[in-house]
């Protein structure tokens, strides 16, 4: 496949998907964003916790990122809160971390997120978590 082909499929893959990232970095947030938007997706960002859950009533995203470690409202508690509206419970929630221990990761599904992914995660990560956790709403 010519590389202009690849790159028309790449900003139709996840075309019609609402993603959301939570993150205290300024950094991991656009860099998150810019990544998705080039293969199609509406991205929400929020820098905390706070701000994350009246964004996710507002925009129904269809999948969730959330760094672990932020300021108020840390990323387990938030996706708990998140888990907790039944609203939401299906949707799918990624956390982000620097920490990479079993008992960090056991924690993130102890409060209902799907999948963990260690910082710095690559592009392929990202996109890989993508594939296999976004379904758009219907």
């Amino acid at each position: 496949m010519s590389d202009a082909l690849a790159e028309a499929d790449a900003t139709v893959e996840f075309q019609g998907l609402k993603v959301m990232v939570i993150d205290d970095s300024k950094t991991i947030r656009r860099t998150a964003e810019s990544l998705l938007q080039k293969h199609g997706a509406e991205v929400i960002t929020a820098v905390d916790g706070f701000e994350a859950l009246s964004k996710v009533a507002e925009s129904h995203p269809d999948i969730i990122f959330i760094d672990v470690m932020m300021p108020r409202l840390d990323g387990y508690q938030t996706c708990a809160l998140i888990k907790n509206n039944k609203q939401f419970r299906e949707t799918p929630i990624i956390m982000l971390s620097s920490k990479d221990s079993v008992f960090d990761k056991a924690k993130g599904r102890v409060v209902g997120s799907e999948d963990y992914l260690t910082k710095p995660f690559t592009r392929d990560d990202l996109l890989g978590a993508m594939r296999q956790h976004a379904h758009p709403s219907v």
